[in-house]
This record gives C-alpha cells, sequence and structure tokens, in this order.
C-alpha cells in the first residue's frame, strides 16, 4: 500500500499483509487525533475504520433513512438493554460519531478534573496541564461561537424561558466554520460548515502519510510475550454486508478507538484480560429525557442550527438542557404515540414544537458482554437518584417551556404523556412513577475501559496504555474514569492528542 492513501471496499483487489509502526482502530474523536498526530511525527501508521468513507458531497444527496444506513451502527436503532431499555447512536463510519454529532464543544470540566486526579491518582490531569491539548484541538477543529445567521427559534426560546426563570444560559461553542445553520448535524454536514475529524484530522493525516482503510472490521489484536504485535481484520463488502478480503497488520503500537462500546467487545474478543476484571464494567450514559414544548405560532425549529445555547444553571447537580431539532422520521421518535395519533400529531405539530433534551450525569452503572455470532450486548439499570435526577432535569425543562410561552409539554413518561400549565409541573413527582416508567435515548457513552494509576482499580495507566500488554493502547471515551456531565468530543480528542504525544516520545521501547 501506498503512504497517504486512503482506501475502500471498492477498491481493494487483493488481501493485505503489511507492517507499520503504528495501528488505530477506529477513526473518531479517539482515533484521528492518534492517527494524525503520530503521522505527522513522521512514524508510519494506518488507521482502520469499520464503516465507509463518505463526503460532504454525499450529504448533499442522501436523505434521513439513507443516512442512518451509511453512518450509524444498525441504522441507529441499537439499545442498551435494562430497565428502562434506553436507545443510543453510535457512529459507524469515518470519523466515527464526530461526523453525526451536533459539534458541541466542551472542556472537561474543573470538578471532574480534580475527582479524577483525587480518586483515580491521576495527578497530571489538571485544567492547568491538560490546557495546550485543548488549544491544540480547538485550533485543529475551529471550535467558535455560532454566528447569529446561523441561530434558530427555538434555541432563541430555550434562552427566552431560562432569561425569564433567571437561569444561566450558554452560548455553545461548537466545531464550526461560517455554519449556515442547515441543521443537518446528526445526517452529515452538507456545506462543510462543521469541522470534524472527516474534513480536519482525516486530511491531515493523509497528508502526512497516514493510509486508511475504511470498511474494514477488525476481528482480532494479537499478543506475544507481553506485547502487542498488530491485529487481522476483514475487509466487508458495504452492500453484502459479507468479507472481501483479509487483512493482517504488524505493528509495535496499536491504539483502539472503537467508543465505549466496541472497545471492550474489541479487546475481550481478542483474549485480553485485566487485573482487576474491569473491561466492560462502569459503563457510563449521560442519559437524555426527551421533552417536547408545543407553541402556538410557528416555530420552523429546522430552519438554523441545533443547539445554539445550553442552559447551564444546574450543571453542579448534574442536568444540562438543550434543544436538538431533527426531521420528521427521527422526531416520530419521541412522541409517545402510535398509529393515525401519531401521524396526526406530527402532521399538526410538528412545525409548533421544540424538541429538547435535559442530560444528567448519572451515577448508575452498566456493562458490556460479548455474545455468540459477534453480537455485543450492553446493560444499564437506571438507579433511583438516577431517575430522581431525570425526573428534576424533565421538570425544570418543561418550566422553561412554559416560561417562553408554550401551551403543553409532552413528557418521557409511560402515564404520564403530557401536562398544559406549569402548576401541573407537580404531577411529575406526585405520579407513583419507578425508573422503568421514563423514556431515555443517550449518543455519550463512556467508562468501560477506565484509566487510573494501577492495575487494582483501572484497565489502562493514565496515558492510556493497558497495563499487562505494552504498546497496547485504548484512546477513546471509555478510559473516562467518571461521567463527566457535558458533551464528550472535546475531552476525547484532548486525552487522545496526549496519549499521542506520549507514544512519540516513548516509541523506541515498543518492538513489532
Amino acid at each position: 500500500m501506498k503512504s497517504g492513501q486512503l482506501i475502500t471496499a471498492n477498491e481493494l483487489t487483493q488481501n493485505i499483509d503489511e507492517r507499520f509502526d503504528v495501528c488505530v482502530v477506529g477513526s473518531g474523536a479517539g482515533g484521528s487525533p492518534v492517527a494524525k498526530e503520530l503521522a505527522e511525527a513522521g512514524y508510519s501508521v494506518v488507521l482502520l475504520e469499520e464503516g465507509g468513507y463518505y463526503t460532504v458531497k454525499d450529504f448533499q444527496n442522501t436523505n434521513t433513512v439513507d443516512s442512518l444506513i451509511n453512518l450509524y451502527r444498525d441504522a441507529g436503532s441499537t439499545v442498551l438493554v435494562g430497565k428502562p431499555n434506553i436507545v443510543y447512536a453510535e457512529g459507524r463510519c469515518v470519523g466515527g460519531s464526530t461526523t453525526i454529532n451536533g459539534g458541541m464543544c466542551w472542556r472537561t470540566p474543573d470538578k471532574i478534573l480534580k475527582r479524577w486526579k483525587w480518586e483515580r491518582g491521576l495527578p497530571d490531569l489538571t485544567p492547568e496541564r491538560m490546557e495546550s491539548f485543548f488549544k491544540r484541538v480547538e485550533s485543529i477543529i475551529g471550535v467558535n461561537p455560532i454566528s447569529e445567521i446561523a441561530r434558530n427559534n427555538d434555541s432563541e426560546i430555550l434562552k427566552r424561558g431560562a432569561e425569564k426563570l433567571g437561569y444561566k444560559v450558554k452560548a455553545n461553542l461548537r466545531n464550526q466554520l461560517d455554519c449556515v445553520g442547515a441543521n443537518q448535524c446528526i445526517t452529515g454536514c452538507p456545506t462543510g460548515g462543521k469541522q470534524p475529524p472527516l474534513l480536519t484530522y482525516i486530511p491531515a493525516f493523509l497528508k502526512a502519510g497516514g493510509t486508511l482503510l475504511a470498511n474494514t472490521r477488525v476481528k482480532q489484536i494479537h499478543f506475544s510475550g507481553g506485547s502487542v504485535t498488530g491485529v487481522t481484520a476483514h475487509v466487508i463488502d458495504p452492500l453484502t454486508k459479507k468479507k472481501k478480503k483479509n487483512v493482517r497488520i504488524h505493528a509495535k503500537v496499536v491504539v483502539t478507538s472503537c467508543g465505549a462500546i466496541q472497545t471492550p467487545s474489541l479487546l475481550m474478543r481478542s483474549g485480553y484480560r485485566d487485573k482487576a476484571k474491569l473491561i466492560g464494567q462502569n459503563l457510563f450514559v449521560h442519559p437524555n429525557t426527551k421533552v417536547i414544548g408545543v407553541f402556538e405560532d410557528p416555530i420552523y425549529a429546522w430552519k438554523g442550527v441545533n443547539q445554539a445555547y445550553q442552559i447551564t444553571e444546574f450543571i453542579d447537580e448534574g442536568i444540562i438542557m438543550a434543544v436538538n431539532f431533527v426531521s420528521p422520521g427521527i422526531a416520530s421518535l419521541a412522541f409517545p404515540f402510535y398509529g393515525h395519533k401519531l401521524m396526526n400529531s406530527i402532521k399538526d405539530i410538528y412545525n409548533h414544537c421544540v424538541l429538547g433534551a435535559a442530560l444528567i450525569e448519572d451515577t448508575s452503572r452498566g456493562r458490556v458482554r460479548n455474545l455468540p455470532f459477534d453480537q455485543v450486548l450492553a446493560t444499564y439499570k437506571l438507579n433511583q437518584r438516577d431517575f430522581d435526577l431525570a425526573r428534576r432535569a424533565t421538570a425544570l425543562l418543561a418550566e422553561v417551556y412554559f416560561a417562553a410561552g408554550a401551551k403543553k409539554v409532552i413528557l418521557p413518561f409511560t402515564h404520564l404523556s403530557e401536562i398544559h400549565t406549569v402548576d401541573e409541573i407537580r404531577k411529575i413527582f406526585s405520579y407513583p412513577m419507578s425508573p422503568i416508567d421514563i423514556e431515555l435515548l443517550t449518543v455519550h457513552i463512556m467508562g468501560t475501559c477506565q484509566m487510573g494509576a494501577n492495575e487494582d482499580e483501572s484497565v489502562v495507566d493514565p496515558f492510556g496504555e493497558t497495563h499487562r500488554a505494552r504498546g497496547l493502547f485504548v484512546s477513546d471515551a471509555s478510559v473516562f474514569p467518571t461521567s463527566i456531565g457535558v458533551n464528550p468530543q472535546e475531552t476525547i480528542m484532548a486525552l487522545a492528542t496526549r496519549t499521542a504525544f506520549y507514544i512519540a516520545e516513548n516509541m523506541s521501547k515498543y518492538s513489532g
């Protein structure tokens, strides 16, 4: 293979057996910074991505269904099994979930870094020592405020309601350049206004001589004598989903960046076992409660960027609130109706709605397991504390809607689907409910290969290297010791950059 080359399944005509300094598995927020930084440092790097390669041009000529099929794992239908079941979204394309997220950029909150320093023995993860990594990431992906022209009515309504109540509102920073507010972030930005790794890290990686294989699913990581030696993978035909070619990569360093569901699955599938038996444990999901405000006047919330603002008044409690409008097909999932009632509701009130979510910093735990036939099962049970917090967060967002003039609010509870006045918010607390009675979703999965100072309480060390396999690193949200309570992409990228610098400085100790 030539350096600086991007190869898809349609272009591959033979099996691959190649040697590189570094093999990175997964091209999202965790993998693309590592690959780019190490390629620019002069090392030979191959980046393997299970999903396909799509461009801005592709996003201009597709519909929601095609986008879900092409860009999401299992077309966005993946579920955390538990009480309650929670739908989660996971990107499967070049750029990973960053290609389909809203672009919100938060530095890791200071309170979280302090927790990790004290509770996990991670003294280097202070705001001061992370500053250079945050700045580097922000300069590469273009972290900027939203322009006035891109803002939309639903965000302004959220802001209006919050300010009327005296609640703090934060104008979002997003990785964007000249965003025009097309509001298609979650199906692939059709203008190139959003600046995810697909348009930033990946081109820089290829320019530096890196090699990218798309449509390539890694089956196993290989070890010898306590060190990683490489991976085996299959190139998958994007249409038939059948194996097309075999791939064998020999590498001094392997970095798995598949996300907090697929990374532990790959490690367990490869036979890696940690001393504390924590791989796949401590799954955090940053649950979202879906809350819809219905207003008398048309809003046309699909015009303009998603999430221009977030309400941060209650962030110390573990609550942030935002709006995020989506297409009718996806929006229908948020309505507690079926059949004709659902169709009539969408028809009658779609243009009058503000679709929002209250996100909670969870303390519940889940688990990832491997099943037969190459399947993965993620389970999660919402505890009473988090349910109470989710109920409070839902009530607060409903209050904001009513303050902004909503005529009714649609709620995520099984036996309480809507309320019509601010006084009825009391019903959220007076109705007998348990955690199974709330509908949740998430796009922020974390914590299944957590980092720490010693192997008795962690899977990887403070730089993401596994304790028991030299040269095997994890670089994604699975290394988070706890939920962080905010959008995680910038934290992932900053930690990934830090990991890349560490690898570059210590490459001499790894042997292929």
